[in-house]
């Protein structure tokens, strides 16, 4: 029997989840009260049945897939419904949160009733012709998750306790959007400086595989910046116990709501990122003749 899975929000995530589970026939419910039309929108073309909040319990898998600061705050609404449903399904937290968050939200979680997993997700909401993305798991329960795998999801299970899933996924995005940060944030030294052109034009020789990357992930980034600000926190609390990391995420955070507030004003620091980025693709792939 196929599992009914319920996905609380309707992000690109969410939603990307969504259609790869109703496309493989599984229904996925969602709740969109107090949402906007564009979630609601989304909910509909991914094929996500819209229920009241407190249907989602008659899920066999809960996977709550939002930003990292809503993530402790929702599970403390959801706990009371889930403690009062007479069937409880297997609650997933799939958020950018460190494994102190996610074990605070499990004890919330485990208060209830209800089974815990903890989920990292490594990749690009799914899309055809790009690679899918990778629902690392942890956790007593964990296993009961691989059960999607048989429905289009890339689910690998990690041994270890809860935490373990959210401390590769700080650890992996650490890495990417450290590198992101601290890459931009020299794109713009060297804008401000007047050194872009020659810039781009070393990287293509020196290191063209790295101009390639920012070239798609700078643009990428702008209208993202906004929901890494608190992934950032997240993360410099993980690296708390090494002071020079965690600052150094500390600074990631407010470079990213920086470049929010920039991207949603029309601000110069993303048309000089965009200039660059713009620049980098033409040294990369020359017009012919």
């Amino acid at each position: 029997m196929k599992p009914i899975v319920a996905i609380v929000a309707q992000g690109a995530m969410g939603t990307g989840l969504a259609s790869r589970l109703t496309g493989h026939g599984v229904t996925v419910l969602t709740d969109v009260s107090g949402r906007s039309e564009a979630s609601r929108a989304r909910a509909r073309a991914s094929g996500m049945t819209i229920v009241d909040r407190e249907e989602l319990t008659s899920a066999d898998i809960f996977m709550s897939v939002m930003p990292p600061a809503e993530a402790l705050p929702f599970a403390t609404i959801i706990a009371p419904i889930l403690a009062h449903a007479s069937r409880k399904p297997l609650f997933v937290d799939c958020n950018a949160v460190n494994p102190g968050t996610v074990q605070s939200i499990e004890r919330v979680i485990e208060s209830s009733g209800a089974s815990f997993a903890d989920v990292g997700i490594i990749g690009l909401p799914p899309t055809p012709g790009r690679p899918d993305p990778k629902l690392y798991a942890a956790g007593e329960c964990a296993e009961r998750l691989a059960v999607l795998n048989d429905y289009g999801l890339c689910v690998r299970v990690l041994e270890g306790p809860v935490g373990t899933a959210s401390a590769l996924k700080m650890s992996y995005g650490g890495i990417t959007k450290g590198l992101l940060f601290v890459s931009s944030a020299m794109v713009l030294a060297a804008s401000r400086a007047g050194v872009s052109l020659p810039l781009a034009a070393e990287l293509a020789e020196s290191e063209p595989q790295l101009l390639a990357s920012l070239s798609r992930r700078i643009p990428d980034m702008l209208p993202k910046a906004y929901r890494w600000v608190a992934e950032m926190q997240q993360i410099s609390d993980f690296a708390a116990a090494d002071p020079a990391a965690a600052a150094l995420y500390g600074a990631a955070a407010q470079f990213y709501e920086r470049m929010a507030a920039d991207s949603s004003s029309g601000g110069p620091e993303g048309a000089l990122l965009g200039e660059f980025a713009a620049n980098a693709l033409s040294r990369l792939n020359p017009p012919e003749g």
